[in-house]
């Protein structure tokens, strides 16, 4: 909203330094700074209420140390991060790009079923909380959105830098306004596409008609329907991965705010048309917008943080772990990066991992033996390491330590190839 207020000062009064509005820097920089300054000063305010409400965590006695010295700490806390999040992003983003809608519509969608499910553990005193097949309900249903979205909306189009061959190629000429004045670069004709990128290869991209073994009038529709299937896939595991790793104080908030980090320079890199030329990937018109929202993320996040830190002081419930882990995996996919997840996200791959391997090797021994066995001490991995006598500081500190790794790895594949 101010965004469109300054964009109407400018026009009809023409003040001074209004027109840094225009770039994404700047408003990126602004919605960093509100972000973290609102989840500082609010989301003390907002653990007050929690505590008068007497909003505290339910914790099951697992005989890990430190656990019950939890128990009564204020949960929903997930509030502070979506508040400091669509704030700023209200005030200092483009609203009418579509990858704006699409990212506070996800935000929000997610935030509501979290909401829900900490509601009725907490006030209906229900420690199932929300059914499991509503939460995939929740998760499926915005996949349908983002993918079917992708799929129709003529705003959503990638364009891929000319060859450099002298055979003649169909090009346009990119105007200045989209890339702050730089000289115009040669790019191909806009396309509607399902590609994306994939580490690794020599040409860098993937497309899912690859997927597609049938050929014909109908081969265009079933592409794009096995992308939709895709990508619910995607924010239903990414999703639950950050859900699962929310279970040591700080350890999902500072994982989080790394992989939001390196997608913020994604989402620079792809909707910057000098830069998506000289990294040979993908330019997508629009997105260089989502380095707003991002940056609000972060702020979010490591505002959150300072409350969240050994020991918490709340935490964020399932309002703020299932929200978390679907903004990232929905922002993954609409700058088309959905394929670097399992490196990127690959602390959330590790958790949902230990979690699966347990229960299936327990029922399979429990099975063929008439008694359960485990490979770890307890599931998700955090806990194993818990078990074993690890301070809760140093798990979530090592653990950040390999988040940071994974997200430079992830960075350096956009030139090993």
């Amino acid at each position: 909203m101010l965004y469109y207020f300054i964009d109407f000062l400018q026009q009809y009064f023409d003040i001074p330094g209004s027109g840094l509005f225009k770039y994404i820097s700047f408003r990126s920089a602004m919605a960093f700074i509100f972000s973290l300054s609102f989840a500082l000063l609010v989301g003390k305010k907002i653990i007050r209420f929690l505590q008068r409400q007497q909003i505290g965590e339910e914790i099951r006695n697992l005989g890990l140390e430190g656990q019950m010295q939890k128990k009564g700490t204020p949960t929903m806390g997930g509030i502070i991060i979506l508040a400091s999040i669509l704030l700023p992003v209200l005030l200092f983003a483009d609203l009418a790009n579509i990858y704006i809608i699409i990212m506070i519509l996800a935000t929000v969608w997610l935030g509501i079923v979290g909401f829900a499910d900490d509601y009725i553990k907490v006030f209906k005193k229900n420690k199932e909380g929300l059914s499991g097949r509503f939460k995939i309900l929740g998760q499926v249903s915005l996949g349908l959105f983002v993918g079917l979205t992708m799929w129709l909306s003529p705003s959503i189009v990638v364009r891929e830098p000319a060859p450099k061959t002298k055979a003649p190629t169909q090009v346009e000429t990119v105007v200045a306004s989209e890339y702050n004045g730089a000289e115009p670069v040669k790019v191909l004709k806009s396309e509607k596409t399902t590609k994306t990128t994939i580490p690794f290869f020599k040409n860098n991209e993937f497309d899912y008609s690859m997927l597609n073994p049938f050929k014909g009038e109908w081969s265009d529709i079933i592409t794009w329907l096995i992308f939709v299937v895709v990508v619910i896939l995607i924010i239903t595991a990414v999703s639950n991965g950050a859900n699962l790793t929310d279970g040591l104080d700080g350890l999902a908030t500072g994982v989080s705010a790394v992989m939001a980090t390196t997608l913020g320079v994604f989402a620079y890199l792809s909707g910057n048309v000098i830069y998506a030329e000289y990294l040979n990937i993908m330019y997508i018109p629009q997105s260089g917008e989502l380095v707003v929202f991002m940056s609000a993320f972060i702020g979010a996040a490591v505002g959150f943080l300072w409350y969240n830190s050994y020991p918490a002081q709340v935490f964020m419930g399932d309002t703020g772990s299932l929200t978390i882990g679907g903004i990232i995996a929905v922002f993954a996919i609409v700058v088309r990066k959905e394929l670097l997840i399992p490196i990127l996200c690959g602390i959330f791959l590790v958790e949902n991992l230990s979690v699966v391997i347990q229960v299936s090797y327990f029922k399979y021994t429990k099975k063929k033996y008439g008694e359960g066995r485990r490979i770890f001490l307890m599931s998700p991995l955090h806990h194993h390491y818990q078990k074993k006598g690890y301070p809760e500081p140093k798990i979530v500190t090592r653990f950040w330590i390999v988040a940071i790794l994974l997200a430079v790895i992830t960075v350096v594949t956009l030139k090993i190839r």
